[in-house]
């Protein structure tokens, strides 16, 4: 009777853990990050100011002014302006795509502070799934929150003068534009020192908006200022957007990775100054394929350079037809006048 209960009492215990499948060091992440403050208070505060942005939509005559200018990453959709939509979304975006993500300044610090990066490498986790767990982990809580706000969401619905399309692209733009904060966090947080870590984070932020500025600034100039009446322009803004998107997360996660190169030889080039580089070089090249494509898929350069920071950090590793050095194993010292003890390798000799 008792191992039966047992058995249950282990098995709903089991069905109600983390699945390993989501990787051990995002597990870890996950259950660190659901019990501290950088998840449950913002949690908490952004309902409670959902709810206030709800009240305030309640008495507001338009909570929406009608533009096309609407797409992802269209951040102008977020502040109040011509473009504002409403206090919720600010309250959205204030919370998901800033607070939260600046949580992942704090979570590569303890990894090098304490040498643990160094511990996790000897297991059979590479860099790039220590930092992948991290993001994976950052992300997760920052998509949490998010999720917990649509039935606001369907409630500004049901309220009337809503554009869903504008809704659907400022919800896209939360999932992905979080994710590039995070990534850009992580990446800062490799760095020792408050000085540090923000002047790296400002690097990627001037490096991120400049970019994004000219590839998304010229694909709207070059469709007709942003409107999407025709499939084409729906295609051009958002393949240069998640362009975006794939290249600012890449060297976000990459200069992390950097970091926590155990070797570096003498022959090579400091693996974070790569990523560093790549950082002041990419709104450049972006704008020279803007102008080169007639500001239509600047996204091209942004897919290239993320690329570039994928392979620029690989650690060197013997081939695989290389024999492994021999053992460096201590050896007894020969007895007098006797034979030397055989090399390691080498045939035993019998006799």
């Amino acid at each position: 009777m008792n191992n039966g209960v047992s058995e249950m009492a282990a098995s709903l215990f089991k069905s109600r853990d983390l699945p390993e499948k989501l990787g051990p060091m995002t597990v870890k992440e996950l259950r660190q990050g659901l019990r501290r403050g950088m998840f449950v208070f913002p949690f908490i505060g952004i309902h409670v100011l959902a709810v206030l942005a709800m009240a305030a939509e309640f008495r507001m005559d338009e909570v929406e002014k009608s533009t096309p200018h609407i797409g992802v990453l269209n951040l102008l959709l977020f502040v109040p302006g011509s473009f504002f939509s409403g206090p919720f979304w600010a309250v959205a975006g204030a919370v998901c795509l800033l607070l939260m993500p600046m949580g992942g300044l704090a979570l590569m610090g303890q990894e090098l502070d304490e040498g643990n990066h160094e511990l996790l490498l000897m297991t059979p986790l590479s860099r790039w799934k220590v930092v992948r767990g991290k993001f994976l982990a950052l992300w997760g809580l920052c998509l949490l929150t998010f999720s917990s706000l649509l039935p606001y969401v369907i409630v500004r619905y049901f309220i009337g003068g809503i554009d869903v399309a504008r809704n659907i692209s400022m919800a896209v733009t939360v999932v992905f534009f979080s994710g590039m904060m995070a990534a850009g966090a992580i990446g800062a947080s490799s760095y020792p020192g408050i000085a540090g870590r923000i002047g790296t984070l400002l690097l990627y932020l001037g490096s991120l908006f400049a970019s994004m500025g000219a590839v998304l600034g010229a694909a709207g100039a070059a469709i007709g200022g942003g409107e999407y009446e025709e499939p084409l322009a729906f295609v051009v803004w958002n393949f240069n957007a998640f362009s975006v998107v794939f290249c600012y997360t890449v060297l976000g996660l990459a200069l992390a990775r950097s970091r926590i190169r155990l070797v570096v030889h003498h022959y090579e080039v400091r693996p974070s100054w790569m990523i560093i580089g790549l950082l002041f070089f990419t709104p450049f090249v972006v704008m020279m394929a803007t102008l080169m494509t007639i500001g239509h898929a600047g996204g091209i350069g942004l897919i290239g350079m993320g690329l570039v920071a994928w392979f620029a950090d690989v650690s060197p590793k013997a081939p695989k037809w290389m024999p492994p050095p021999p053992p460096n194993t201590p050896r007894a010292a020969p007895p007098p006048g006797g034979p030397p003890p055989p090399q390691p390798g080498s045939p035993l000799r019998h006799g």
